[in-house]
């Protein structure tokens, strides 16, 4: 697999180019501010088809958690799986979405498959007086 390097304008830079995600890993560094420090932060995985599909954090010791994502066949996360610092999965989400595609409950199980928690989400438009 070819690598790419991916070059970001400084801040105030005149650039609207879309990032292209297809097969995008962003890697976020800490740096000491000599920059003679340079610990790895996080680390974010697309597919080819441009979907988020692994998130690892990491500390310096070496991996806090990592999460995968997966999709249903309407193209929406259907999954979302987080393993501790040694890979074992901890918890998974399922999630169920609304006619305007936002989330609308989101159940999380242990890794046995206990239900743990339900979260419903409630969207509020504001009127903002005009």
């Amino acid at each position: 697999m070819a690598a790419a390097l991916l070059l970001i304008p400084a801040a105030g830079a005149q650039q609207t180019q879309k990032i292209n995600k297809k097969n995008l890993v962003v890697k976020e560094w800490n740096t000491d501010p000599k920059g003679s420090s340079k610990v790895l932060d996080h680390v974010t995985t697309f597919s080819a088809e441009g979907k988020k599909i692994e998130e690892i954090e990491y500390s310096s010791s070496g991996q806090k958690w990592r999460k995968r994502f997966e999709y249903g066949p309407d193209g929406r996360v259907s999954r979302e799986l987080v393993y501790d610092e040694r890979n074992r999965l901890q918890t998974f989400k399922k999630f169920e979405f609304n006619e305007f595609g936002r989330k609308k409950v989101q159940y999380t199980y242990n890794a046995k498959g206990k239900l743990l928690s339900i979260k419903q989400y409630e969207y509020i438009a504001q009127d903002d007086g005009e």
